[in-house]
């Protein structure tokens, strides 16, 4: 058996396709979206993530702007910055890139945030939304997994899935949004014992440690036939390398994302996606709220 590839470079061009033809639509009825980003410090991959999103901004037709601050820069420089973005009629949405400086509060700072503007749907309103099954601005990483799960008509529903992450950022978004598809879902963490044996029950492995090589997903953690969908990045050697063993995986597995070219080029058109999807809600328009995947 040879793994078919998720192939999220490829889903992701065709999303954004879908997504210019939106944002010329919201033009012509006088709606321009526009994304505010905010960088603290100079963190090197930071920059890197953040040229990427402008990149996809630009080719979709969506305004972006970047606003750089020190990485000494105070709690309240930053949370000033966002209540002026907040306030900012033409901004449609705004991303606090993260991690930031030790010495800044990121979970106050994101709080900070409009929740009608979080096109990181990380604020505890869109949060809690997400966890009613109402949320539409939905955290970009897990809304990208989802859509690729769509794509390639993956089964969800009575599906045993397994998440090997807990954070705000993955796990947990996660586990609602395949919980709201009726999976059976298990998160698994640092202190989750038998991982190996919970694992190999899994229809659909999920896996976002991001801590090789002393974590890695291996054959033996993968049943037959399994979908594995691979969030981390590690740079080893030089490498971009994620968390699954991919040559020893791919053998046994159903389908398989790679890493690079699987998982982010899916968040950041997600993030393109939430971004008109805010400003359509915040000017009244129903054509851009409906999820493409």
């Amino acid at each position: 058996m040879t793994a078919t590839l998720m192939d999220g470079k490829s889903v992701a061009a065709q999303t954004k396709q879908i997504l210019r033809e939106e944002a010329e639509y919201m033009k012509k009825v006088g709606v321009e979206p526009k994304i505010a980003t905010i960088l603290v410090g100079d963190d090197a991959p930071s920059k890197v993530y953040l040229a990427s999103k402008h990149r996809a901004a630009e080719e979709i037709g969506i305004r972006s702007e970047n606003h750089t601050l020190s990485g000494i820069a105070k709690e309240g420089e930053v949370a000033e910055l966002i209540d002026s973005l907040n306030t900012d009629s033409s901004v449609s949405g705004i991303l606090l890139q993260l991690p930031l400086p030790q010495h800044l509060d990121g979970r106050r700072m994101i709080e900070r945030i409009s929740p009608a503007k979080d096109v990181d749907g990380l604020t505890s309103e869109n949060m809690g939304r997400l966890v009613y099954g109402q949320a539409s601005l939905i955290p970009c990483t897990p809304r990208g997994v989802m859509g690729l799960l769509h794509f390639y008509k993956i089964p969800i529903a009575g599906q045993r899935a397994v998440i090997i992450n807990r954070s705000a950022l993955v796990g947990k978004p996660l586990f609602h949004l395949l919980l709201a598809e009726d999976a059976t879902v298990t998160v698994c963490h640092s202190k989750s014992r038998d991982l190996l044996g919970i694992t190999r029950q899994a229809d659909i492995l999920i896996s976002a440690v991001g801590r090789r090589p002393q974590f890695s997903v291996t054959r033996e953690m993968v049943r037959d036939g399994a979908v594995v969908i691979d969030v981390a990045m590690n740079r080893v050697a030089g490498k971009l390398i994620g968390d699954v063993d991919f040559e020893g995986v791919s053998p046994k597995a159903s389908y398989i994302t790679p890493v690079p070219g699987g998982v982010g080029p899916m968040t950041v058109i997600m993030l393109m996606e939430n971004t008109l999807v805010a400003a359509a809600k915040q000017h009244g328009l129903k054509e851009a709220s409906v999820p493409i995947l």
